[in-house]
């Protein structure tokens, strides 16, 4: 369309043609400039809680899940009826680990000893196993974070059974 009002020879299509083609540049440059972000559900979340929960109560554990988004604010906490108060804020920090570092907690702290005290110091961040990256295409979409097992192994394997259990959901979301 640009073209054929350029080679119609009048001046004012000309013009406009011009006017036309500078607009649908910066409207092109403008939505580059927004980027589609993959975001978890309340249902997910809750899902993933009550599995991790569920998997160390069948353990013979009392443990908290904590759920947190890509941002790390939470999404969704989950605590077994005797799981005490700091196995919450336990969970949380483990999961904000993996937000930190992108990758598992178990992982981060495995390969990163030299920083543990520093790391140790960031509010709302404990370098401990426990702490489980949510993938969906590839993407970290949020963690879960679990505490209350007697030892963060343990936790990791319920915060695993967690994402397993929705597995199905993250490998193919749209």
């Amino acid at each position: 369309m640009i073209k054929a009002l350029i080679n119609s020879g009048s001046v004012f299509a000309t013009v406009v043609a011009l006017t036309m083609s500078c607009f649908m540049q910066v409207r092109q440059a403008e939505a580059a400039d927004i980027i589609m972000v993959r975001r978890m559900t309340m249902e997910l979340a809750l899902d993933i809680a009550r599995a991790a929960v569920q998997s160390c109560r069948d353990a013979g554990y009392q443990a908290s899940a904590v759920i947190v988004d890509r941002n790390g604010i939470v999404q969704a906490v989950m605590r077994d009826t005797l799981a005490n108060r700091f196995t919450l804020q336990a969970a949380e920090s483990k999961a904000n680990v993996v937000i930190l570092a992108g990758v598992d907690s178990s992982e981060f702290r495995a390969n990163r000893q030299d920083i543990r005290p520093e790391i140790n110091q960031i509010s709302d961040v404990l370098m401990m196993d426990g702490g489980v990256a949510i993938r969906a295409a590839g993407s970290i979409i949020g963690a879960v974070g679990v505490s209350g097992a007697p030892g963060g192994d343990k936790d990791e394997i319920c915060a695993r059974a967690g994402v397993e259990e929705v597995q199905d959901r993250l490998d193919f979301a749209d």
